[in-house]
């Protein structure tokens, strides 16, 4: 988008939307003013910058939609926290590959969902509930840091749990002087 390829730009974002729910106000800009714009109950950074009412429900279906501008920079096709577990995930499998030889183990199941789901599974479901058509809570809008942390805890655990998975059913496919030993 920065560089005018807006077509192309079109065929990155596409995608994106159905994986993701890329509302601007929980993307990382680049290229503008600040790389975060945070959601207010209708006063935030990115209601003022944007002008864009996110209290209203056509309000977040233009923040899904808006990609940025000039002035705001444009906004990566995947939101912080998604951003935060892809990336997550392949830091760790640099690391998983590097210490693969020297028989790492997989992480136990009760740990992925004590390190990875759990403060994942807080932060969206309360950040959820708070907000329409649920409503069952005060509003609660997570931050941009407890995004990336929840998001880079469930990455990581992610990681730990299927690489060494993964790794095994390779090595049953190897010749076996290639074949890691455990």
């Amino acid at each position: 988008m920065k560089a005018g390829y807006t077509n192309a730009a079109q065929w990155v974002y596409g995608p994106y939307k159905m994986a993701c729910h890329t509302y601007a106000f929980r993307s990382i800009f680049l290229f503008g003013d600040q790389p975060i714009y945070a959601r207010g109950n209708g006063d935030g950074d990115f209601e003022r910058a944007s002008g864009i009412d996110t209290t209203l429900v056509n309000g977040l279906f233009a923040a899904r939609e808006f990609q940025g501008n000039e002035q705001m920079g444009y906004k990566v096709a995947l939101c912080q926290r998604d951003v935060a577990i892809y990336l997550a995930m392949a830091l760790n499998g640099i690391f998983y590959a590097m210490l693969r030889r020297r028989g790492v183990r997989q992480l136990p199941f009760w740990l992925f969902l004590l390190i990875g789901v759990v403060p994942i599974g807080l932060d969206g479901f309360s950040q959820l509930f708070s907000q329409p058509p649920f409503n069952f809570i005060p509003f609660r809008e997570s931050t941009w840091w407890l995004r990336i942390l929840t998001g880079s805890l469930f990455g990581t655990s992610v990681a730990w749990l299927i690489y060494p998975l993964i790794g095994g059913a390779m090595d049953d496919y190897q010749p076996k002087e290639y074949r890691v030993k455990n």
